[in-house]
């Protein structure tokens, strides 16, 4: 009786295993460590420093292109790229770059929270258009070659909108909220395809390095289940 007493008072006063001043609040995803909220905050956005500062990602003076989606990695993104850059003065001018598809119902309300980052963080924000760059909605592209490979051209044109919104910014680069369950769900399906040449640059860092405008993945090591539970306010 006295032994499971001892064993309710140790875990009722356990302490996050960081500061060990506060009470745990979660168990962190990528360490399972027991970690208090303001922990998790400074551990999370500390190690996206230092991804960005070890593979020299950036130079300062540099402009850069955040690829604004709407959803919670690219919103989590552009807060945490803003926070970073004044924090540590990396220096950079920081764009928010949205595209729309012109998808009724789908990219509507995505295209607010954007409009809503652009005041939250300062940041100027372009949005490019599927009709004003190739005179086409995808709802129009639809209707005309039906839902048969529609996510295929969709693809396409939206890889093309966001380099062509990256140039009319004359940003030196692009980044994207691609993290770790992204880049590890790529690797398997080049792997099931039997893409070697893919497979062989999915896990880069850096990409486009030989093209006009190279994109960056910051959230590279950053795990799906952290960004969720990341608040961005």
């Amino acid at each position: 009786m006295e032994e499971g007493n001892t064993i309710a008072k140790r875990a009722g006063s356990r302490l996050c295993c960081l500061c060990n001043e506060r009470k745990p609040a979660l168990k962190r995803p990528k360490t399972l460590e027991q970690i208090c909220r303001d922990c998790f905050y400074n551990v999370f956005e500390e190690e996206i420093h230092q991804v960005i500062v070890g593979n020299h990602l950036f130079k300062a003076g540099e402009r850069v292109a955040i690829g604004a989606s709407g959803g919670k990695d690219s919103t989590v993104l552009a807060y945490v790229m803003s926070e970073l850059n004044r924090r540590h003065n990396y220096g950079l001018d920081l764009f928010l770059l949205s595209v729309d598809e012109g998808i009724t119902g789908y990219r509507d309300d995505s295209l607010e929270t954007v409009k809503r980052n652009e005041v939250q963080y300062g940041l100027p924000l372009k949005i490019v258009s599927y009709k004003d760059l190739y005179g086409w909605t995808m709802d129009e592209i639809v209707k005309v070659i039906g839902l048969k490979n529609n996510c295929t051209f969709c693809g396409v044109f939206r890889r093309q909108a966001l380099d062509r919104g990256a140039a009319y910014l004359k940003v030196d680069k692009l980044v994207t909220g691609h993290n770790a369950d992204d880049i590890a769900e790529t690797v398997l399906l080049n792997i099931l395809r039997g893409d070697v040449a893919r497979l062989s640059r999915c896990t880069s860092i850096t990409t486009g390095e030989d093209g006009p405008i190279p994109r960056c993945k910051p959230f590279k090591y950053t795990y799906e289940k952290e960004i969720v539970i990341y608040p961005c306010s």
